[in-house]
């Protein structure tokens, strides 16, 4: 039996959508919220430095 890494179960548009709000985001955090090997939950927590 041959095993799928979990790359392989991942969606081209929630990568897409992930390295967008990484590469937009200064300062804060991403969260990515997986069940069964698939990303059901993209987070984005933007802080605004004064």
């Amino acid at each position: 039996m041959k095993e799928v890494s979990s790359y392989d179960k991942l969606e081209g548009e929630d990568i897409k959508l992930l390295l967008e709000y990484i590469k937009k985001i200064k300062y804060g955090s991403v969260t990515v919220n997986i069940q069964d090997g698939k990303i059901v939950q993209i987070e984005k927590s933007e802080k605004i430095r004064l």
